[in-house]
């Protein structure tokens, strides 16, 4: 993800108010590497391909742009993030429905049943529901930032020990081996930096829905 943990935060209400300014581009920069790529994976998951999955991510950016100037965020209504998987669930099927009707041009397919809404169609490997997707991506960006984040709280080496043995799954006596540091140190590390990192995704969930 590009730019820094900090710029990873900021759909907190202060953002929000400054997107209604067009010509912001600091904060609508900041919006963009905050969640350029979470659209943009979460289209490719969904079955669109590379050009599609960025345009998406081009067309939601335009669709919140053009929202925002009317806009009042009330989190009793619903968070940000729900607000946002609205837009992109509805670019994703655009893109889908185009591909249908493509596929019907050159190929003759059976009709859906009537009232099956597009939406309800999205590819879904191993997920149930365009939602869970969402949601799944959601949870890694926020991870990614909060990994970010933490780095610069511990050493260097506490934690990469943790890297490796929390978030890559090495296994332990590899680690020890390796790197030349006890069983001790590895499990110290798997639970301060872990503290940290639990503190910063909470913080980071509160600042992205908007809190």
């Amino acid at each position: 993800m590009n730019g820094s943990a900090d710029e990873f935060l900021p759909t907190r209400k202060s953002l929000l108010t400054r997107l209604k300014n067009w010509d912001d581009q600091e904060s609508w920069r900041q919006f963009f590497d905050t969640y350029g790529k979470l659209i943009y994976t979460t289209a490719l998951k969904a079955g669109l391909n590379h050009a599609e999955a960025e345009d998406v991510v081009q067309e939601t950016v335009i669709a919140v742009a053009r929202k925002m100037r009317g806009f009042h965020y009330d989190p009793a209504l619903g968070s940000f993030k729900a607000f946002l998987l609205l837009n992109v669930r509805s670019r994703i099927a655009d893109y889908l429905r185009k591909q249908c009707a493509d596929k019907r041009r050159t190929e003759p397919l059976p009709e859906p049943p009537t009232g099956t809404d597009i939406v309800a169609r999205l590819p879904e490997p191993g997920l149930n529901s365009f939602e869970a997707l969402w949601e799944e991506e959601w949870k890694k960006s926020v991870l990614d930032a909060a990994l970010e984040r933490i780095k610069s709280q511990v050493s260097a080496r506490q934690f990469l020990l943790f890297d490796l043995y929390a978030v890559k799954q090495v296994p332990i006596r590899k680690i020890t081996h390796s790197l030349g540091v006890s069983l001790a140190q590895v499990y110290l590390a798997k639970h301060r930096v872990g503290r940290l990192l639990k503190e910063a995704i909470q913080k980071l969930e509160r600042q992205m829905n908007g809190r």
